[in-house]
Order: structure tokens, then sequence, then C-alpha cells
């Protein structure tokens, strides 16, 4: 790639911007999960390592002005309790305060950026406050994987007033995993796409059909390209707009030699709630809706992915947030994380949160931070924020 790390970077005595995504989620001022500002840790001591000044920058939420319970002051106090030194909060992103709390930082020194969507002009990419933000700041470095596909100040705009310009840690080890699915992936290679939209999923399934040999179709989705094949789908969701296009796509794959495999039986219920009564069905009966995957498509799932070097999974394969349907996508994450030799890639969103939180998820080669980051990606859209890093 012609993106540079932050390794190839001289950082001592330097100020660097630092974009991350601290998007955490919080509860009663307190944060939920730290995942997404652990994911960014390592980049962050490096730079302080090196001997530079961390300025460190992000978004939270999505607020229309100045929003106290949308302040950063919580990921400050957590960044300083795990980098081991004062992470400080300016009180702006911008601003003459802000800038000369910057100036008296030393080398080694860390801090954060209030919340840059306190500005509209953040995710307008306005030019001036793109200047702004980069004011007085000698290098640039994006570790924000999750925002990359948007073209905002903080990811994009900034780079026209720092030449010098990296990936960090996370950014190089998403771009890096994401390029081995889908630049000459080692075959065979499947996809596994989940999830409730086929209309989601378009742009992802048309691009990977030149590099997968088999897709593997659950979730919601699985149901409108079933009933474009005539099957009967009782009351389960479906894409009827979309009938037409599922059957494009299907053709489209046996003209390419892409095999698509849709579930056999399915877990069904009449509603999706907990504690509905549910059974396994081949066919789905007029009053219920298919709600997972059944054991037959499990089965076929797994022996579909034991032949696989490389899998990419995006989107779940039932109506995963109710445990009752949960069992489709959890037995194939297992399997899979279990396969040896097998490089596999979750994506992010749904997905990560699916499976994300297993015993054994840490036996996946990659879980991306980023669902649209990567959604878009694997549809092949270029990304602004990986873009701008381009030397």
């Amino acid at each position: 790639m012609p993106i540079a790390s932050v390794t190839q970077l001289k950082l001592a005595g330097k100020r660097v911007l630092v974009r991350c995504d601290f998007n955490v989620p919080l509860a009663a001022g307190k944060i939920a999960d730290p995942a997404r500002i652990d994911a960014s840790l390592d980049t962050i001591r490096y730079i302080l390592e090196q001997g530079g000044i961390a300025v460190l920058c992000s978004h939270l939420g999505r607020p229309k002005e100045r929003t106290p319970e949308l302040s950063l002051k919580p990921v400050a106090e957590y960044l300083t309790e795990k980098v081991g030194r004062k992470v400080g909060l300016a009180p702006d992103c911008i601003g003459d305060v802000t800038g000369r709390m910057i100036a008296a930082l030393k080398p080694g020194d860390a801090i954060l950026l209030e919340n840059l969507r306190f500005h509209p002009e953040e995710e307008a990419n306005d030019r001036d406050f793109a200047h702004e933000l980069a004011r007085g700041k000698q290098a640039y470095v994006n570790d924000a994987f999750g925002t990359a596909h948007r073209a905002h100040a903080s990811t994009a705009g900034v780079t026209a007033f720092i030449p010098e310009r990296a990936a960090g840690f996370l950014m190089m080890r998403e771009l890096e995993a994401l390029r081995a699915v889908t630049e000459n992936p080692a075959r065979p290679s499947i996809a596994i796409m989940g999830g409730a939209k086929v209309s989601d999923k378009i742009g992802v399934i048309r691009n990977l059909m030149s590099k997968v040999d088999a897709i593997l179709i659950g979730g919601a989705m699985a149901y409108t390209f079933l009933k474009a094949r005539g099957a009967a789908i009782g009351k389960s969701r479906v894409e009827d707009d979309k009938l037409e296009l599922a059957r494009e796509l299907m053709a489209e794959a046996e003209r390419k030699g892409v095999r698509i495999v849709l579930p056999s039986d399915h877990v069904v219920a009449s509603a999706p709630e907990a504690g509905a009564a549910s059974q396994t069905a081949a066919e789905i009966p007029a009053d219920m809706m298919g709600l997972d995957i059944g054991p037959a498509t499990i089965e076929e799932f797994k022996a579909e992915l034991a032949r696989a070097r490389t899998v990419v999974w995006n989107g779940p394969l039932g109506f995963f947030e109710i445990p009752e349907f949960a069992h489709g996508t959890l037995a194939v994450g297992e399997a899979l994380a279990n396969l040896d030799g097998v490089k596999s890639i979750i994506g992010g969103g749904d997905t990560a949160a699916a499976v994300g939180h297993m015993p054994w998820a840490s036996r996946f080669t990659h879980i991306s931070t980023g669902g649209g980051t990567t959604l878009e990606y694997l549809e092949g859209q270029v990304l602004p924020g990986v873009k701008a890093l381009e030397s």
C-alpha cells in the first residue's frame, strides 16, 4: 500500500495529531465498553515512547452542538489509567486556549481534544476548521478505521495541512486483513453473508463474486433469495422489491462459477420474541417466520468452511439479539474459529457484536472494529480516510 506506517515517521519532539475512534458506549457517565479505546493504545504508547507529543482527537455520539453528556472526559480519565501518565482534556478541539495547552506539552506528553462533533464543521469537512485543527501539528496519524469511510475534517481535510502522515497500528491491521480477503485470497475462499437486507449487501456480493468460490447466505436476507427461488417463506422478513435483483445475483454467480448456498432448514416462530415457541422446519409454515438457520444448514455451512482457506463474514445468520435465535450464528462462528490454517476475517458491526464476546473469538484471524467502513471496503469503494493517507 502507498501508505506509511506510524513506525516510518520520526516522531521525537513533534506534536502529532492522532485521530482515534473513541466513540464508546457510556452508561451513567462511565465507559460501558472500552474496546475501541483499547484498540488504539499500542499506537498511542508508541508515539509517546518515541518522544512524540500525542494530541488525540475523536468524536463521541452524534451531537449537533456542545453537549455535556457527550464530553470525552471519561475517555481522558480511562486513558490516564491505561497509558500510565496524565492525559488531560482540552476544553475544545480548536481555539487559543487549547492551542496554548498543546504548546506547553513536552515530548512524551499527551492531551485529548474535546469532542470533534461539537463543531458541525467537522462532519462538513470544512477547510478552515481542518486548518485550525492541524495548526501547530508536525505529523498526523490516523488510527480510526471505523470512521475512515467518512470524508470529515479530522479524517481527510487535515492532511492538506500536515504533510507527514501515516496509519496507526490498528488502521494497518484492518487494511492488511481486508486486503488478504479481497486481493488474491488463498483458495478456496468463502464469504458468509447475513443480516437483514439484501439491499445492504448488493455491492459486497457483486464485488466478492470475483474473489470467492462460494457465498453462504443466512439471516433475514436469505428469505428474499429463497422467495426468489420459489420457496415458501411464511411470514419471514423479505424485500419484495429486491426479488428480481436476487434472481440476477444468483444468475450472475452461476455464470461465474460461484456457489450460492442458502439455508435448507430454519428455526421458526410466530414472532421474534424471547420465549416464543419455536420449532425446526425445512419448509416454513404460513403463520411462522424464519428467525435462525436450522441444524442441517449449520452442518452444511460447517462442511463448506472446513474446505476453505480464506473466509470473510459480514452479518449474523439469525435474530441473534434473542438467545433462542442466536444458535446458528454462534455454532458457525465457533466452528470457524476452531479451523486450523484458515484466514478468518470478521466484519465489524453486528457480526462482531454477535460473536466477539465469545471465549473462542480470539482464534479468528481478525475482528474488524469498523462495521460501515468494512462494508464499504468489501464493496470496493474508496475510503476517504485511507485515500488521504496515501503519499
